[in-house]
């Protein structure tokens, strides 16, 4: 529960009135978690005439360092207003609290080397607590502790997933990976930019991933733990392609979605459904990428890899337009399918991303063309159904080691993420809270606290072509965004700070009778959509929250939702250690 001392709660009465305020910490917004000493500080409070503040040390309560409060900036969402507080030129290792005057104490908070590492493993740990087909036993799971779910051994063929081989009713084994959300399926696409992220943190930082134990069964194997959770999921993707013919199922689902239960009393037929293109491709682009970053680490796996990647394509070549449909599905097969579509509209950004990882990895010309005759001169922000970042992001860590005829192209692709991350840092006093994220109220979306990891995840590709140092405390920006700089005062990762969700929308965190939800799991973040019709106590973009386990919409947790959280504490790790 939330660390609240007495002196938050009490004293602050609301003047003439006899009635409790608000409490002080929840308007004082702030990396809930820590600070690197050598890098950035800064909170903001909610209002517009605090003029001073003090930086509190925890334990002994002893004034270490005063400041001025910076102007407000009024929200471009609401008549919300914020004011900076910069404590950057404080460098000393411990535990604080800041103090704004006439209004009174934050959330504590801790200065130190190694700020977010904490950060780092229980991110990745959130892997494990989702692994399917295991029993989580106490020594590694604690109090999260459960039986294995889902054995996934015998699991149908779908009507709508028939091949030559693989007649309607065929049981193929298709174990382990990760649960993919609140759910208890698995999906391919999804899958795709998660494994994107977490290999890519793997590479761009081994000395981090090497440091990080996180007490799973394979720690101690002489591989990074890090790997060690990769490899779960890349050893179910592999089952999931048609041995026959490379093509790959969209996703290991039931006909609907479990109850609120936990996963060892789900017990619904298992289905993989419909090979398709975008699936195919994605699988191919996460294959060959495996391929080439695991080689050091095992070469079987890694040629295994890329055959399979391969084959992949090729089955994409031959059916290149194959669209995964569910409604038009459900209308010619039974029975009906009605678990999350993930379903994409344009596949430019899939055949981009596969021949980019492709070419990286074999350097063929086959692949080379689909790069070359795709216009890359504007880039959004990664997510599932996005993927052209990571093509980009690929080839141009690659290019020093490509052929000399692709310098030109990736050139232009290099300048093109440098031009977004620049626009990216552009104004960033203005703001409410002063980051990246929220500069406008499209970033507010289903998934919006993984917008916020993406962009600084874009920026931290920025930074590594050209290191700007603004690149860098941007992204640093939205790092304290998802840790309590934000419009909700939330840590929105669970179990860590003093004011995180305690609901998540997740069913092991509901149904396994423990008051706090299994930790290291990202929340989605505000959404105005408001899609789950719960209770929400605001329509403002940035504020549109519910802590409650029925708000889908706004607090459901999802793997492609931590692995750019993942990347982003790795990367601050790095370069701020």
């Amino acid at each position: 529960m939330n660390q609240v001392s007495f002196r938050y709660l009490a004293g602050f009465l609301l003047a003439g009135f006899g009635l409790l305020a608000q409490n002080p910490a929840d308007q004082i917004r702030l990396n809930q978690v820590g600070f690197y000493p050598n890098a950035p500080k800064q909170a903001l409070v909610v209002g517009k005439n605090y003029e001073n503040f003090t930086l509190i040390e925890k334990e002994s309560h002893k004034v270490v360092y005063k400041g001025r409060i910076k102007a407000a900036v009024k929200s471009p969402f609401s008549e919300k207003y914020t004011q900076e507080i910069d404590f950057s030129n404080f460098k000393k290792n411990g535990s604080y609290i800041l103090s704004v005057e006439k209004l009174g104490e934050s959330y504590p908070f801790e200065i130190r080397n190694n700020a977010l590492s904490g950060v780092a493993k229980a991110s990745i740990k959130g892997y494990y607590f989702q692994r399917v087909s295991e029993d989580l036993p106490e020594k590694y799971a604690g109090k999260w502790a459960r039986k294995a779910g889902h054995p996934d051994t015998s699991v149908l063929v779908h009507a709508n997933a028939v091949s030559t081989n693989r007649p309607e009713g065929t049981r193929i084994n298709s174990p382990r990976g990760w649960y993919d959300a609140g759910d208890y399926n698995k999906y391919i696409v999804n899958s795709g930019i998660t494994m994107y992220t977490l290999l890519s943190a793997l590479e761009d930082f081994p000395k981090v991933a090497n440091d990080l134990e996180l007490n799973i069964p394979e720690s101690g194997n002489n591989l990074p733990d890090l790997l060690d959770e990769i490899l779960v999921n890349l050893e179910w993707m592999l089952t999931m392609q048609d041995p026959t013919d490379g093509g790959v199922y969209h996703k290991l689902t039931n006909a609907n979605f479990d109850g609120m239960v936990m996963p060892d009393k789900a017990t619904q037929p298992r289905y993989v459904v419909q090979k398709n293109t975008i699936a195919s491709l994605d699988f191919a682009a996460v294959m060959a990428q495996a391929s080439r970053i695991l080689k050091p680490y095992n070469p079987e796996i890694s040629s295994r890899c890329l055959t399979s990647a391969e084959s992949a394509w090729n089955w994409a070549k031959a059916n290149p337009k194959v669209f995964y449909r569910q409604n038009q599905n459900n209308e010619k097969f039974k029975p009906a399918i009605t678990t999350g579509g993930y379903e994409d509209n344009n596949d430019t950004d899939e055949w981009f991303w596969a021949s980019a990882e492709l070419f990286v990895a074999t350097q063929k010309s086959q692949y080379w063309e689909g790069i070359a005759s795709t216009d890359v001169y504007w880039l959004p922000i990664q997510s599932w159904n996005s993927v052209m970042p990571l093509g980009a992001f690929s080839l141009s860590k690659a290019r020093k080691t490509l052929p000399s005829f692709t310098t030109n192209k990736i050139a232009q692709i290099q300048n093109t993420v440098l031009q977004q991350a620049d626009e990216m840092v552009k104004d960033l006093d203005k703001p409410l809270f002063r980051t990246v994220m929220g500069k406008s109220a499209k970033d507010f979306m289903w998934g919006s606290s993984s917008h916020a990891a993406n962009q600084a995840m874009f920026l931290l590709q920025a930074f590594q072509l050209n290191p700007k140092k603004t690149y860098l405390e941007a992204a640093l920006g939205n790092m304290d965004y998802l840790l309590g700089r934000n419009g909700v005062g939330y840590s929105l990762l669970t179990g860590y700070g003093s004011k995180y969700p305690m609901h998540p929308h997740h069913r092991p965190s509901i149904a396994d009778g423990i008051d706090e939800p299994v930790p290291g799991l990202l929340s989605g973040g505000p959404n105005p959509g408001q899609q789950d019709q719960c209770k929400y106590d605001s329509k403002v973009p940035d504020e549109s929250f519910s802590d409650s386990d029925c708000s889908y919409a706004s607090n459901e947790i999802a793997i492609n939702w931590n692995a750019p959280l993942v990347y982003l504490a790795m990367a601050l790790e790095s370069y701020y250690h």
